[in-house]
């Protein structure tokens, strides 16, 4: 939900045989900080961003495309940034695109104990956001994303899809669209695995945390972070999506203000004007966009037994800063205001399409993973042997286009008009199944 601006050029908004719910890691030598789970709050944020939605003047960059819509409820025409080919123009091959994932497995070194990007790898890359799956149907889904957020019956998913093996972020983009059936058009992500990073955390950057569930994990000052990936982004392929993953590290401010920040996306671009205009580059600057995720353990945020923050596990992260990226690549897309969550009037109005931010932790149950789905360490079960992908907000929301009619159809017989959601008629959230009211 928050926006960090560092320097005006990055904006800041993670498959071993273990049973249990951690790996060990080491010996702390300091004692973990107890936590209550009021502290751990589940938020993202964004880093960076070029120049607003204009038309991004280079080929030095990951693949997109550039579109505009009028918004009936201000009359203005907003233009946007996306990832893959138009959707609205594109033909045949052209509209199968597939995108380089670099992924660095960042190694967190912090109190004696060592949280390993590399140890949960293989379980990244096995989950939906890069392996097939049919998303025709879920088993669950969560039933209320800004209350208990606890498991729910599942139900027909993408019915339009159904029987077709798509990645997630491709399932997704495809509803979004209404590209979906023996439509050609497909937004792939190719993994590369880059060698794994080892970082020290400074002393006074971080600590440990222990929480209700006996499950210890990393905690790292925001702005350190980000400041510590932006360097390893200069060597970073700017036609490729830069990928860092953590494992069960949480960032957030130093004076424990936010213990709430699980991964950002954002953009480094060569100064000054980006790719629209570099003195030493013609016009064809390099852009280079990033994200950082954490896989979070069942026992994190989950509670037992499909209780409260029942999809905060595993890929909910990854999943959010994905669509994130996909939809608003370069940290530029302004859109009419609308409430950041909606419902709680607290947190103001925002103007960028950020695609996850509005479903909270809502998300569905999707996929077999075999990772770290033991008990807790105090005994409780939270893993339930599914990956847990965020429920993500389409286009067609943001731009307070109602009746939709762009998205797949919901699964709702009766009401056969496009989906606000991923999740469609099972987002049990009201505002997200109609456009946004007015921002107050």
């Amino acid at each position: 939900m928050k926006r960090i601006f560092v320097m005006g050029i990055v904006t800041i908004a993670v498959l071993s045989g273990s049973s249990g719910v951690s790996a060990q890691r080491g010996t702390p030598t300091v004692t973990p900080t107890p936590i209550d789970d009021s502290q751990l709050q589940v938020s993202f944020t964004t880093v960076g961003g070029v120049d607003g939605a204009s038309i991004l003047r280079t080929t030095r960059t990951i693949p997109h495309w550039w579109g505009a819509t009028l918004d009936p409820q201000d009359g203005i025409t907003y233009g946007y940034n996306i990832v893959g080919a138009d959707p609205s123009t594109c033909a045949g091959d052209a509209c199968d695109v597939t995108v380089e994932v670099d992924i660095t497995p960042i190694d967190l070194r912090i109190d004696g104990m060592t949280f390993r990007g590399s140890d949960v790898l293989g379980a990244t890359l096995a989950s939906p956001q890069f392996a097939l799956n049919d998303y025709g149907f879920t088993p669950y889904a969560t039933t209320d994303p800004w209350g208990l957020s606890k498991r729910g019956p599942g139900g027909v998913l993408s019915q339009e899809d159904a029987g077709i093996s798509l990645q997630l972020q491709d399932a997704t983009m495809r509803a979004q669209f209404g590209k979906t059936g023996a439509s050609p058009y497909h937004l792939r992500l190719h993994p590369n695995v880059q060698p794994t990073v080892t970082i020290d955390v400074p002393q006074g950057q971080g600590l440990l945390f222990r929480n209700r569930r006996g499950v210890v994990g990393a905690f790292v000052e925001l702005q350190w972070l980000g400041a510590t990936l932006q360097h390893l982004d200069a060597s970073a392929d700017p036609t490729h999506l830069a990928l860092y993953l953590t494992d069960d590290t949480i960032a957030g401010f130093r004076d424990g203000s936010c213990w709430c920040i699980q991964g950002f996306h954002g953009v480094l671009a060569a100064p000054p004007g980006a790719g629209s205009g570099s003195a030493h580059s013609n016009g064809n600057a390099p852009v280079q966009t990033f994200a950082w995720v954490s896989y979070l353990s069942p026992g994190v945020y989950a509670r037992p037994d499909g209780g409260t923050y029942w999809a905060v596990q595993d890929i909910l992260v990854l999943s959010h800063e994905i669509s994130e990226w996909a939809n608003d690549p370069f940290v530029s897309n302004l859109v009419g205001l609308t409430p950041a969550i909606p419902g709680f009037p607290q947190y103001g109005c925002s103007a960028y399409l950020e695609t996850g931010d509005p479903a909270g932790s809502g998300g569905f149950a999707i996929g077999a993973n075999t990772f770290r789905q033991g008990p807790n360490p105090n005994g409780t079960q939270s893993a339930d042997g599914y990956y847990h992908p965020e429920d993500l907000v389409t286009l067609p929301w943001f731009l307070h286009l109602g009746p939709n009619l762009m998205s797949e159809p919901t699964q709702t017989p009766t009401v056969n008009v496009g989906r606000y959601t991923f999740m469609g008629s099972l987002e049990h959230w009201a505002p997200l199944n109609a456009p946004p009211p007015p921002c107050q």
